[in-house]
């Protein structure tokens, strides 16, 4: 790049720079969060549980009567001590299939007709239960239909609470993993890619400096004290794991992330679905942001400053935004310059190509690029059942996979406003019997 005389010569290096610095601050920014990457590569302490407690498994299973029976099959199969947890089936029809299955178990099954989420399901649950029979329990994990767990799941959620937390979120791979390759794809293998960048890159750190983690409802568990606390489950939104973090963050409620405790998801194979599953998380975001962010900024100001947890709700994705802007508005100008200046024929156009449109998206990519290959490597164990093809597939696509993520947020902005958006029953592309967990 050379310096350019008469009007208008200065123009692409200054916009240039302009991108530069910002880029660089918002890296700078980011350090913090870049240096807590090493808690995904440390081994948390392992805990050891004195005594074992009662365990409530809630599964929420409206219309899942062909894909429950892994998870059925996985909570017979658990070490821990049978009369030391209880399952409870929560469907929306009394003729469910799914109700004959879990009584032929031996689980508990509870209809809560009026559901139109998961939350509704779990909140007309905990209304059938007495005060002494939510006392009986010391702790409830919530589990998908979709999921199986690893034989020693529920003895490490034991173990589990021995922390100093009251919520506790574990492992997640993928189910598709356990079978073949029918039952997977490109999406989603990018998709099981999430839990590491959520989990290894995020709630480990999160973890060790005691902040509130980003809650997922599938394997989640609450204690006792959470449930009494609250008078049951009183979040109704699209992604009511989302709102118990940030009512947590209004409650003080500590939550640590236990990945000894191993469970599998199922992932939606087809680019809609896995896209729409997408527009819904995003969508329940911003509806509870409308909500909570007033209720918190409240509370901070009270306090007279802001805590740990509140510091990173309202500033954590400063950085981003910033590196998307530059990014975004560097590639806008170099557009523009490069059709204006060959329209003119002046050379500059190629200059402007280069430094305002390829750099910026080469360099967005490579460092995406890089944060996938780094949460790969802190979870690669998870990924060592699929073929090395697939891996270098997944590494390559998922910065793009990443950058969906805007377009999904924008739709899911939309159907919003339209209210257009509801819960749907998601396509399943595993059936029951698919794969071995032990």
């Amino acid at each position: 790049m050379t310096a350019r005389s008469g009007k208008g010569g200065w123009t692409v290096p200054i916009v240039f720079y302009g991108y530069v610095i910002f880029a660089l601050l918002a890296i700078c920014l980011y350090l913090p969060r870049i240096f807590g990457y090493r808690y995904a590569f440390r081994k948390p302490p392992k805990r050891v549980a004195a005594k074992k407690r009662n365990i409530a498994v809630l599964i929420p299973a409206r219309g899942e009567s062909a894909i429950i029976g892994d998870l059925f099959d996985s909570l017979e199969k658990q070490d821990y001590d049978r009369g030391c947890f209880q399952a409870f089936v929560i469907v929306k029809d009394r003729d469910d299939p799914t109700v004959a299955m879990a009584k032929s178990r031996g689980f508990s099954v509870t209809v809560v007709e009026d559901q139109r989420c998961k939350g509704d399901a779990l909140d007309g649950f905990f209304r059938t239960l007495s005060p002494d029979m939510v006392s009986s329990f010391d702790a409830f994990v919530i589990v998908d239909a979709d999921g199986v767990l690893s034989p020693s799941y529920l003895f490490e959620l034991n173990n589990a609470l021995e922390e100093d937390a009251e919520i506790f979120v574990t492992r997640k791979l993928a189910k598709n993993f356990l079978g073949g390759k029918k039952d997977r794809s490109l999406f989603s293998n990018c998709a099981a890619l999430t839990w590491p960048m959520i989990d290894e890159l995020g709630n480990a750190y999160r973890t060790a400096k005691n902040m509130p983690l980003n809650l997922c409802g599938q394997g989640l568990m609450v204690k006792r004290e959470i449930i009494e606390t609250l008078g049951g489950w009183p979040y109704h939104s699209m992604t009511e794991d989302y709102e118990l973090k940030l009512d947590g963050i209004l409650h003080g409620f500590r939550s640590a992330y236990y990945p000894d405790a191993v469970l599998y998801t199922e992932e939606a194979t087809g680019r809609r679905e896995n896209f729409t599953r997408r527009v819904r998380w995003l969508a329940g975001y911003r509806e509870n942001d409308k909500n909570y962010k007033g209720r918190i900024k409240e509370q901070a100001k009270d306090a007279g400053k802001l805590n740990a947890g509140e510091r990173e709700y309202f500033f954590g994705i400063v950085p981003y935004l910033i590196y998307l802007a530059a990014t975004v508005i560097c590639s806008i100008a170099g557009v523009v310059f490069t059709l204006v200046y060959a329209t003119q024929g002046d050379p500059r156009w190629l200059e402007s190509l280069l430094l305002l449109v390829v750099f910026p998206q080469a360099m967005l990519y490579f460092l995406l690029f890089a944060y996938t290959i780094i949460a790969l490597l802190c979870s690669r164990d998870a990924f060592r059942m699929i073929s090395l093809g697939e891996r270098v597939a997944m590494v390559l696509y998922n910065p793009f996979y990443i950058l969906e993520y805007l377009r999904a947020y924008l739709v899911g902005m939309s159907l919003s406003r339209k209210k257009a958006l509801e819960w749907k029953q998601t396509e399943r592309v595993m059936k029951g019997g698919n794969g071995d967990a032990s």
